[in-house]
């Protein structure tokens, strides 16, 4: 479809222009631009009137089928002239070879132009075909292995371009994706957009897509139920950025790109994509380690107060024994954010559930105050525990279960087959220790505690091995009914996009 208007410059980035295409035409002068123009729509080509010494030419560059579409004759090895016609079978044929090769193939044609001084549409016809421009841009040595890394993680790569179907399809490969799950974009086009979405999942390469059409891609993925992240960096990517769920960039994008995204990279590679999701993912299962135990320690705690405000003939903790027992118990918990994660938890997206936090709430929680009603019962009826012997054993329990939880509920796995990090390991010592330690102290008097008898530590340290055991039971059969591990969609397992 031919442009409406012309736009017409004459300054020096035109010259540079021009001075790709002027060797092609044996430009022995300095070349003066003197107008551009530039097809809008399925021709995808750009033509500029150039001067060489006395003489005016208009050069055309662009998508094979844009230009060769305006040629009446083809320049031949040795300067003849013959018909498109002639030969047009043989230069598609050559164009589709350098094609399958993942060369980027523009075709290069020009007509003497004398008189002319602008440009419009209809300029463009019967021009000569002089040959073709050929880049290569080959993909990094690792793409291929960062793309099953990223499969591998849950992660599916498409390809979404305006290179020729034949270009893209040979990157492709050699990147890993499906060259045959190939649309172009006239396919895309002519789909409305339920069948889009049903397509767009088993469709590793986009090819020959107008900027347009890469964001209704974009918006197509997004209503197949997919989590979209768009890398982009020219102006026809902004689009498409805005569509995506996460529009990233690079440094060395135009502005505008940037503008539009919500990432920008500062290094070009994917790797860097792939270390920002498993880092990303390492923050999410670090932070549910904190609500797991933090939700599950304090609903059990309420109900065990409750329980025991009802039996009991005194208040069973102060509240600045209660402040206490959470200040203790929460700076482990600050170190969470340094824990490492087990590998497996990193292959899959984790996502929020509110139902399921519920549901470890109730379960980690209802097993916490069954081990305090235990204690509880040992205090009173086994050693007669007055208030303060009490208050002072519940203290050191609730403390000692609080962070011995943790180190259960961090992990899927059976917790001696995971690995904490030092400093959660160091602080939760540490902070046992300090809790054993308060009621022999000074402290104790002011905060209404008092030094417990050695059995009662026995006692204490026996129900928290208990408490650690019943947990790590109720964990394995908690996710084993209310989240077992699901299998990556096919279409990610497979690497296929």
């Amino acid at each position: 479809m031919a442009a409406t208007s012309a736009t017409h410059f004459v300054t020096p980035v035109d010259f540079r222009t021009a001075l790709v295409f002027g060797s092609l035409i044996a430009a022995t002068d300095p070349i003066a631009v003197v107008g551009l123009f530039k097809s809008l729509g399925a021709p995808k080509r750009l033509s500029v009137l150039v001067r060489q010494g006395g003489a005016t030419s208009i050069v055309t560059k662009g998508a094979f089928e844009g230009v060769v579409g305006i040629c009446s004759n083809a320049e031949q090895p040795d300067g003849s002239h013959v018909d498109i016609a002639d030969v047009r079978d043989d230069l598609t044929n050559r164009y589709q070879a350098l094609s399958a090769q993942g060369l980027r193939v523009l075709g290069v044609a020009s007509r003497a132009a004398d008189g002319t001084t602008t440009l419009a549409p209809t300029d463009e016809a019967n021009l000569t075909f002089r040959g073709f421009l050929t880049f290569l841009d080959p993909p990094k040595p690792d793409a291929d292995a960062t793309i099953r890394e990223l499969a591998a993680a849950g992660v599916s790569v498409r390809m979404v371009t305006g290179d020729n179907r034949l270009a893209a399809a040979h990157v492709g490969g050699l990147v890993g994706l499906d060259e045959r799950a190939l649309l172009a974009g006239s396919e895309v086009d002519a789909m409305d957009d339920a069948t889009l979405t049903e397509r767009v999942r088993d469709t590793a390469i986009f090819a020959e897509v107008e900027p347009v059409t890469k964001e209704r891609i974009i918006t197509a993925l997004r209503r197949a139920g997919l989590t979209v992240g768009y890398l982009g960096d020219g102006i026809n990517d902004a689009p498409a950025l805005h569509a995506a769920d996460v529009g990233i960039s690079v440094d060395t994008a135009v502005d505008v790109a940037k503008q539009a995204a919500s990432i920008v990279l500062l290094e070009k590679d994917l790797r860097v994509l792939l270390q920002g999701v498993r880092q990303g993912r390492q923050t999410f299962t670090n932070t549910i380690k904190y609500i797991f135990t933090t939700t599950s320690a304090n609903f059990g705690n309420m109900i065990s107060m409750a329980l025991a405000s009802v039996v009991l003939p005194f208040l069973p903790l102060l509240a600045g024994q209660i402040l206490l027992i959470n200040f203790l118990s929460d700076i482990p918990g600050t170190t969470i954010a340094t824990d490492s994660v087990d590998p497996e938890q990193l292959d899959r997206p984790p996502r929020w559930d509110l139902g399921f936090v519920r549901s470890s709430m109730l379960v980690f929680g209802g097993v916490s105050s069954v081990f305090d009603l235990l204690t509880f019962a040992v205090l009173r009826i086994g050693f007669q525990a007055d208030a303060t012997l009490f208050r002072s054993a519940w203290f050191v329990e609730s403390v000692a279960t609080e962070l011995a939880v943790l180190f259960v509920l961090r992990t899927r796995r059976p917790f001696f087959r995971s690995r904490p990090s030092r400093l959660l390991v160091a602080s939760s010592v540490l902070m046992g220790v300090v809790t054993v330690a308060i009621p022999f102290s000074p402290l104790a008097v002011p905060l209404g505690l008092g030094a417990l008898p050695p059995q009662i530590l026995a006692v204490l340290a026996g129900i928290t091995l208990l408490y650690v055991a019943a947990t790590e039971l109720a964990k394995v059969a908690f996710y084993r009914v209310t989240a077992p591990v699901q299998p990556l969609p096919p279409e990610v397992a497979r690497g296929a996009h």
